[in-house]
């Protein structure tokens, strides 16, 4: 087993390669190193059009054909040609120059005996390896070492060179000299992203190389635990056994790799030894059978119980037993929780990361309209003149709540659609590539899509959302274009609602109280008066100052939704910036080094990459500082006091950059509230207004000033020029 890391260095963008000879690199059977061979000596015609190559002089070039007997297809002692040390610096122009001038495109060269589609790709040019498969390179051609041009993109870790290769047919499972496969590479490498693409591409988690070694194997040499983890999700066997007899754990005991072994074991629900965990009560088997359906549901209802055995334990006793006695009860159900929690999906193992939050809403909620209706209302509607009003009000404002509570949470938010096959996915890619936009910014290697303008990758719901707000844990959905507006309508009925219910349990106290005795011997250290208040209704009460409580959250909620919507920006714009996504530059794409992407590559601030956040847009960051800090974050205190202090968007920095969606407070809240989409029914999906004009954010890839500009070219049937963008 190798454990050496051979991955090749990084060139310096802007300056031209020289590969790295043999002396500068060792050669272990698994061993990624490309080696491309030495400059040719100083002095002569041949360092001239090797150099020219390597500078990307396309008229030089030309011009040295002309003059001389040179061509495209010059070779040099170690057969390497210019359309090599072309590749290999990313000379795109140059490379399609060569190309139609008749360069050989499969000729193999240097010391590691490679085409120069292999050398692009060991430097993750995938503009240029596009190009070279555009004009018919073969990617299955070998290199000296066994190893093909998939093999060697997965060297690096690039996960959309590797997506690229692969829509160009590649079988996923080809194996280099030694029977290693891209999957096998990704695991050894560390490589969780890569992992995770080659096995949803159908990768064989059971294939073994030369001695027996699966792809679990290969990931505990460097112990990645996320690579691990993926591997047991898709079904790796965790009893494999080498030629010589060797388990995976057998290996990671071997390798010191123990700890991210067992640590993947547990987060998918296996035992030190391997095994299921199977939950030991009764019908624990159930949960086996749907780990995600049966968290989800248990989640949800657990808050029902514990809110309601908590008030009741503290409404029922006195406040010297009551106190203790709930709290208690309410830590021991929590307690089952984080039992259940175990056998919870690996992304599942958190309370915020559950229907928990939305489950102690709807509680709440349901508590409180019933005790409305049982107490309050018999005793409020035949009161003083105007009392019946109150209740009316409190019956709209309550009934809209809930509806578009409902509606936020299980309304589609705005998922982009996915393609319907490798063909539409190859298509997509191809066109990115052309527009010179083929980058993490424009394509998600997730969802395999396009990303529209203004759309995020959300982790906790796995698809990209148009328009993307945040993802909020009290209705355990992302809010996005489709169901924004009803998040804000529930976020103000709530507010109306609780205000209301306070003033009708103000009036329902003001009527019983003169009835209720004193009972200060039930009170002990409260005084008579706020005894006589308890006895009345000590449930009631503490529904009352549970519901008050809400307005903390949903007041800073509100504040931020009203100033953002104002200035037409999103929770994720708000605190991140405005994502412009301009066309980029083709001066910029020649010299693009198409750095690998790193696997633990997070968006601003250090949010998972796709992580929706597990808060209203504040789950992007702050991922450590205990508690509180996550306290915080749930509530949405960070983003009210950044809002609030203008240090989100609104900075001085921030500001220099037009929004380009705004078009002023007025137009933006009349495009957001005027929305002629429906409100108590299905809308279109993505579809929105945007300075008075229909647009549908699934399919939005241009700023507006473009598509404003291409409009209305279309309509004068020519062509004008595009003013660039102010940055």
């Amino acid at each position: 087993m190798v454990q050496h890391d051979s991955s090749g260095p990084q060139p310096s963008s802007g300056a031209p390669t020289q590969p790295p000879s043999k002396s500068e690199t060792a050669t272990p059977k698994l061993n990624s190193e490309v080696e491309l061979g030495n400059l040719p000596g100083d002095g002569d015609q041949k360092q001239d059009i090797m150099h020219l190559a390597r500078m990307g002089d396309v008229a030089g070039m030309e011009k040295l054909f002309e003059t001389t007997d040179y061509d495209a297809t010059y070779t040099d002692e170690e057969n390497i040609t210019p359309l090599h040390w072309a590749a290999i610096n990313n000379q795109y122009a140059m490379c399609k120059f060569l190309i139609e001038k008749g360069a050989e495109i499969n000729k193999k060269g240097g010391e590691s005996v490679a085409t120069p589609l292999q050398w692009a790709a060991q430097r993750c040019h995938y503009y240029t390896v596009h190009l070279l498969l555009q004009h018919g390179a073969d990617p299955l051609i070998t290199d000296g070492q066994g190893y093909n041009t998939l093999h060697i993109s997965t060297f690096n870790g690039n996960l959309l060179l590797i997506l690229l290769l692969l829509h160009q047919g590649i079988p996923v499972d080809v194996e280099d000299a030694y029977g290693h496969t891209g999957l096998m590479w990704s695991a050894y490498k560390g490589y969780p992203q890569c992992v995770d693409a080659f096995l949803r591409w159908g990768a064989s988690v059971h294939a073994k190389d030369e001695q027996g070694f699966t792809a679990l194997h290969w990931a505990l040499v460097k112990g990645s635990a996320g690579c691990i983890q993926k591997l047991l999700e898709y079904g790796a066997d965790r009893f494999a056994k080498t030629t010589t007899g060797k388990t995976p754990a057998i290996t990671a005991q071997e390798l010191n790799t123990a700890g991210a072994w067992r640590k993947a074991l547990q987060e998918c629900g296996y035992d030190e030894d391997a095994n299921p965990i199977l939950p030991s009560w009764p019908g624990g088997s159930y949960i086996q059978k749907d780990r995600r359906g049966f968290t989800n549901k248990f989640f949800f209802l657990l808050p029902f119980v514990m809110v309601w055995s908590t008030f009741n334990i503290f409404a029922g006793m006195p406040v010297y037993a009551g106190i203790p006695i709930g709290l208690l009860a309410a830590y021991s159900l929590m307690w089952v929780g984080r039992q259940v929690l175990v056998y919870a999906p690996p992304d599942m193992r958190a309370f915020e990361k559950t229907p928990w939050m939305t489950g102690i809403f709807a509680a709440s909620l349901f508590f409180a309209g019933l005790d409305w209706f049982i107490r309050v209302l018999p005793e409020t509607s035949f009161g003083e003149e105007g009392t019946w009003l109150w209740n009316f009000f409190f019956a709209v404002f309550y009934g809209l709540t809930a509806y578009f509570y409902v509606r936020s949470m299980v309304e589609d938010p705005g998922f982009v659609p996915k393609m319907n096959g490798i063909a539409e996915q190859k298509a997509v890619i191809d066109e990115l590539i052309s527009q010179w936009k083929y980058d993490e910014g424009h394509f998600c290697v997730t969802c395999m899509i396009r990303t529209p303008l203004r759309s995020k990758h959300c982790k906790r719901c796995q698809r990209c959302v148009a328009k993307h707000d945040h993802h909020c844990p009290w209705v355990f959905n992302c809010i996005g274009i489709n169901n924004h507006r009803h998040f804000f309508l529930y976020l103000i009925n709530l507010t109306l609602s609780i205000l209301t219910f306070d003033y009708l349990v103000y009036l329902y106290f003001t009527q019983l109280i003169p009835q209720a005795l004193t009972g200060a011997e039930e009170c002990n250290i409260l005084s008579p008066n706020l005894c006589r208040v308890i006895n009345t209704d000590a449930y009631t009460l503490l529904l009352a100052i549970w519901a008050s409580l809400q307005l903390t959250w949903v007041g800073m909620l509100l504040f931020v939704q009203f100033i953002q919507v104002a200035r037409a920006m999103t929770t994720y714009e708000n605190m991140f910036g405005v994502n412009r996504n301009v066309h980029t530059s083709l001066s910029s794409a020649f010299t693009s080094t198409g750095a690998p992407l790193d696997p633990s590559h997070q968006p601003p601030s250090g949010a998972a990459a796709g992580e929706g956040g597990n808060g209203h847009g504040h789950g992007h960051g702050h991922r450590h500082g205990g508690m509180l800090k996550t306290v915080s974050r749930l509530l949405g205190v960070d983003i009210f006091m950044n809002t609030a202090r203008g240090r989100g968007a609104a900075t001085a920095k921030k500001r220099k950059a037009k929004n380009p969606y705004s078009r002023g407070c007025l137009q933006n809240c009349k495009d957001f509230w005027c929305d002629p989409a429906p409100i108590f029914g299905e809308r279109e999906t993505g579809s929105a207004i945007l300075g008075g004009q229909r647009v549908n954010y699934t399919d939005m890839y241009e700023s507006p000033s473009v598509m404003e500009v291409i409009n209305r070219g279309r309509r004068t049937g020519g062509y004008e020029a595009v003013a660039g963008e102010e940055v």
